[in-house]
């Protein structure tokens, strides 16, 4: 069995968690003669009445950063379950639920892309509405170029019908929930983006994603987070948030709010721009006390949505503020 650096840690992690997690295999890949196992972990209390977050990393294979920052949070909570009486209060009222490492395979080829050639990110069963940049924002030409979405008619590919099961089975059969996909983009800034990416048009939680962007200022003045709905940058084919957030929706019970950690690579690039010249650190810290700030730091922001998620009931904005808060977050991110 090849054994992936990531893969090796959240296997180490499941022993370390053995008692306190739930794991299971999500489903299996292969590239080329190797098969990978895609995990999936739950910890806290499953009762279907209490909320949810997700974490989710290594979508695409190239941007290691996400699986790393997601192992180093999950390895403090499970080192802290036996004897921090808070982390198990929150515990006792919440699950949590981990995907890691997403796409092994595309990790163990260093591509962006899956085994296959598909990027995760462009294929879920959602066209973007109007024109979308070339390439970019998904086509269907040929897996020989970056993007693209699989063929025509094709079921999405397995890793991601297997996050979909996750997210419906975890998520969306609770009351609120929150999800944060971590990757690496390229920008001075890191980014939180929320839906939609296949569309100009605000989301119904507009209202509660300020809400929760002005809690985090609240509690962290100091942090360099830009938070920005994906189609303010551009807008893509296939969005696999979008396409969860859109079945959410179909419930008025349920509260979905899927966010997605843009990393700013070229905040390490910029500091070492002999990482241009490496595909690896295009995406990647390269510099070991870089890497150890950058997992330090972002463990911040998950720790504050653990907590955010908990206490939903004491932030989420209810009538008749709803409309006040839309009308803000519109002439925030959509009014020139």
């Amino acid at each position: 069995m090849p054994i992936l650096p990531e893969l090796e840690e959240l296997e180490q992690l499941m022993e370390l968690g053995r008692g306190h997690l739930d794991t299971r295999i999500a489903c299996e890949v292969s590239a080329g003669d190797k098969r990978f196992s895609v995990y999936q972990l739950a910890l806290g209390n499953p009762d279907p009445s209490l909320p949810s977050i997700g974490f989710f990393g290594g979508i695409h294979g190239l941007e290691r950063i996400g699986t790393q920052v997601l192992l180093y949070f999950l390895r403090g909570l499970l080192n802290r379950v036996e004897w921090d009486k808070s982390l198990q209060y929150l515990l006792q009222n919440m699950r949590l639920v981990f995907m890691p490492l997403i796409n092994p395979g595309g990790m163990w080829q260093s591509t962006r892309s899956n085994p296959n050639g598909v990027d995760l990110m462009r294929n879920a069963p959602i066209d973007a509405a109007g024109s979308v940049p070339f390439l970019l924002g998904g086509h269907r030409l040929s897996p020989v170029f970056p993007w693209y979405r699989g063929a025509i008619g094709a079921e999405m590919e397995s890793v991601n019908q297997a996050l979909c099961r996750a997210v419906h089975e975890e998520l969306l059969t609770r009351p609120f929930s929150i999800s944060v996909d971590c990757h690496s983009g390229f920008g001075l800034r890191d980014r939180v983006w929320f839906p939609h990416a296949h569309s100009v048009i605000p989301i119904d939680h507009l209202a509660d994603i300020i809400a929760l962007e002005e809690l985090f200022q609240q509690c962290y003045p100091n942090n360099r987070y830009l938070f920005e709905p994906q189609s303010l940058q551009y807008r893509t084919h296939g969005d696999i948030w979008d396409y969860l957030y859109l079945q959410s929706q179909q419930s008025r019970n349920v509260t979905f709010l899927p966010l997605t950690l843009e990393m700013g690579s070229w905040l390490w690039v910029k500091k070492n721009p002999r990482q241009l010249f490496s595909r690896h650190g295009m995406f990647n810290p390269s510099v070991e006390h870089r890497l150890n700030r950058v997992l330090r730091g972002h463990t911040v922001w998950l720790d504050f949505l653990m907590r955010a998620t908990c206490g939903y009931e004491n932030w989420l904005i209810k009538d008749p503020g709803r409309g006040h808060m839309h009308e803000r977050a519109i002439a925030r991110w959509y009014k020139p």
